[in-house]
């Protein structure tokens, strides 16, 4: 693998997510300590959504964390299946984020709209503080798959998404790797192949994520088999 990694196995999801929330406290601590605000980019999934729950009972500086997403799906705002409603109900609701300070994607505008929007907003935000991201069972992260070419914006129009919804927007490679620390939350057995391709070095959009400091992998037993070593 390219990228340095630290990987974090771990025998269940909910031991993943406490994992991973512990370091998200400690980066939001030395961020805010060492530059008055943390900022913090939003993964869809059943893993971070079980990270925002335990986030929402935390007692954190709220006024300084700044909150983005790493990608949306073009769908209404109030739409069941819209990251940042999940982040909002499991989460943000919860605690007393300012409003001002949560950088949703407006999806909703379109692929092409919504894209040119967060690439200012993203833009003006790196480098993030930390980067939360979740892998496919084919290799994707975010809004980026496999096959799919992008250009060097900081944000995509995303189509053709495997995956419904077909249209989305996802924050670019470059852009996810400008981050002091990452998280790849992985878990469940279906994960097993992409994990040992990633292993081995194949090209998959996980892959195309580069830090200077080491990526941080927090992964469950049924992901990560021994094969894959």
């Amino acid at each position: 693998m390219q990228q340095t990694s630290r990987w974090h196995t771990l025998d269940t999801a909910d031991q993943v997510a406490l994992g991973a929330y512990q370091q998200i406290l400690a980066a939001a601590d030395q961020a805010i300590a060492d530059h008055g605000h943390f900022k913090l980019v939003l993964a869809g999934g059943s893993t971070p959504e079980k990270v925002y729950h335990l986030l929402a009972k935390a007692n954190a500086d709220w006024a300084r964390w700044f909150i983005y997403y790493g990608d949306e799906r073009c769908l209404p705002i109030a739409h069941a299946e819209r990251n940042s409603l999940m982040a909002e109900t499991a989460f943000l609701s919860k605690v007393s984020i300012p409003d001002a300070q949560i950088f949703t994607i407006p999806a909703e505008l379109g692929p092409e709209l919504a894209a040119r929007h967060y690439q200012q907003v993203v833009a003006k935000a790196v480098p993030f503080d930390m980067v939360l991201l979740g892998m496919g069972e084919d290799g994707h992260t975010a809004s980026l798959f496999p096959g799919h070419q992008h250009n060097n914006d900081l944000a995509h129009a995303v189509y053709n998404s495997p995956k419904p919804p077909s249209e989305r927007v996802s924050i670019s490679a470059q852009g996810l790797s400008d981050t002091e620390q990452l998280i790849f939350l992985i878990t469940g057995k279906n994960k097993q192949d992409a994990v040992k391709s990633w292993r081995l070095g194949e090209d998959l959009p996980v892959a195309a994520i580069i830090l200077k400091n080491p990526v941080d992998i927090y992964i469950d037993k049924e992901a990560y088999h021994s094969e894959s070593a």
